[in-house]
């Protein structure tokens, strides 16, 4: 019986051997698969572990990442933007007092005299800031400069003798499916690595308050405490800086989003040469190309960006882009959507004079524009939308009569003399289902300008059953383009 069950038992195993020689015949050569050990021991040392201290409430706290302020027609904020979420270290299993008062992330050494960079999230209005180094070392660091935007910050520790540093790389040679790698602290616990793929590049996230940066967006698994840490390629060089992840949880759900490091190091030269961040500044508000855009238009897709207002005196304004005309590319580079114009813009750099592809009643041309500095509290591109005198004029296919601006209206909506009507009443349900109102001034039919009753009325008499009418509308300071299509009877 014994011998039975021992012979039982080999033949089992015997044939768990002979199946997992055949599973082993289909797995890949394992020699092809990368092995990061090298990276990690070489880079190491040069990460290093960064700790905020504040005296009362942390500031900036679990802020939440909002889209992109783009107009729309009813402006809503993206709720899937709601999601994102700036991943706050946290040191493991605090106390309630310790949260209050202490932000842990990560953060790499650039120079050998003690520069490191790190999310301005991390130390945003700290009282105290310390890096803790591989070899436990302690330090006392200074924060030389912030630059919100970018969520970056440059830090400076004094430490006898030469620290490590990391290689610098280039994320603009990055591709989708490339391996990469991250080096961190989430939830305090040092050094972590974690691996994957680039799953996309030039990721623009639509937020308010980081509508310059382009996203390197991977798999890589990190969490509270990655904020700020490097990410490297295979050749062990950084590419990005850890910064964000999308999640309705605060915890890695298998998407995450990294600074590239070009961006990241264009802001610490300036910093170091000038304390602060400057950004260029073409002059235009601009909203996506949407349906009604496109089928107003004539347009084969809605690749680009619209303009919808133009400021005074401005690098878009002397070079003669006009409201209404679509930026097909920038400096060269096609715009896809939008949201891909900011990041241009903003990296360039101001007095650079700047080709501008765009789309004018069908017809493509291309304009040189000076890029000016935007202020410090101006954006490169703005990204969104009375008692009036006698001589009213109305539509019923479109919903809506219009009157004549008077001066004082326009000076206060800041537009010149001549230009705009004002919607006086709602008549109808297309411009109702449209989200248009009483007070809504209306700047350009169909791309033409529009300045009286009576250009108004000579720009819609045509407008037939099923076609749409692409209006140009300003709303407070906003401006937008919204399409109403007439509906047809038959």
């Amino acid at each position: 019986m014994k011998h039975s069950i021992l012979r039982t038992v080999a033949c089992c195993a015997l044939l768990g051997l002979a199946g997992v020689g055949a599973a082993q015949a289909q797995v890949p050569d394992v020699a092809a698969l990368p092995d990061f050990t090298g990276i990690v021991q070489k880079n190491a040392p040069a990460v290093v572990h960064v700790e905020a201290k504040y005296t009362g409430e942390k500031q900036g706290t679990n802020r939440s990442m909002r889209g992109q302020a783009m107009p729309n027609q009813g402006m809503p904020d993206d709720p899937q933007a709601e999601m994102l979420r700036r991943f706050f270290g946290m040191p493991m299993m605090p106390s309630p007092q310790e949260q209050k008062h202490t932000s842990l992330g990560s953060g790499f050494i650039i120079s050998h005299d003690g520069y490191i960079l790190t999310n301005n999230h991390v130390v945003d209005h700290a009282d105290k800031v310390t890096v803790r180094l591989q070899d436990r070392r302690t330090l006392t660091a200074k924060v030389i400069g912030t630059d919100p935007t970018y969520d970056i910050a440059l830090l400076k520790v004094d430490a006898a003798g030469s620290l490590p540093v990391v290689s610098i790389g280039d994320s603009r040679s990055l591709k989708p499916g490339q391996w990469v790698l991250a080096i961190g602290s989430p939830f305090g616990f040092d050094y972590t690595v974690t691996q994957g793929i680039v799953s996309a590049v030039g990721r623009n996230l639509g937020q308010r308050d980081q509508p310059y940066t382009s996203f390197i967006q991977t798999d890589v698994p990190i969490n509270r405490g990655n904020s700020g840490g490097p990410l490297f390629d295979l050749q062990g060089r950084v590419v990005g800086v850890n910064s964000q992840i999308y999640s309705n949880t605060g915890d890695y759900l298998g998407v995450s989003f990294s600074i590239p490091i070009d961006v990241a190091m264009s802001a610490v030269q300036q910093i170091k040469s000038k304390g602060y961040v400057s950004r260029g500044m073409l002059g235009v508000t601009m909203q996506p190309v949407n349906d009604d855009i496109v089928k107003a238009f004539k347009l084969d897709n809605g690749t680009g960006a619209a303009v919808v207002d133009v400021s005074p005196d401005s690098g878009a304004a002397k070079a003669g882009i006009q409201p209404g005309d679509i930026i097909l590319s920038y400096d060269g580079q096609a715009l896809q959507q939008a949201a891909d114009l900011p990041p241009l813009v903003g990296m360039t750099k101001p007095g650079s004079k700047v080709p501008v592809e765009i789309l004018r009643n069908g017809k493509k041309q291309t304009l040189d524009v000076t890029i000016s500095e935007a202020s410090r509290d101006q954006g490169a591109v703005n990204n969104q939308g009375a008692t009036t005198p006698p001589g009213q004029s109305g539509s019923a296919a479109l919903g809506f009569t219009v009157q004549s601006l008077d001066s004082d209206t326009r000076k206060q909506l800041g537009l010149q003399s001549g230009q705009g009507v004002v919607i006086s009443d709602i008549t109808g349900p297309v411009a109702a289902q449209a989200g248009l109102q009483a007070g809504d001034v209306i700047l350009m039919v169909n791309q033409q300008k529009i300045g009286s009753v009576a250009g108004f009325q000579a720009a819609t008499k045509d407008a037939k059953a099923g076609s749409t009418v692409l209006l140009l509308v300003r709303r407070g300071d906003q401006s937008n383009f919204i399409g109403l299509t007439i509906p047809d009877d038959k």
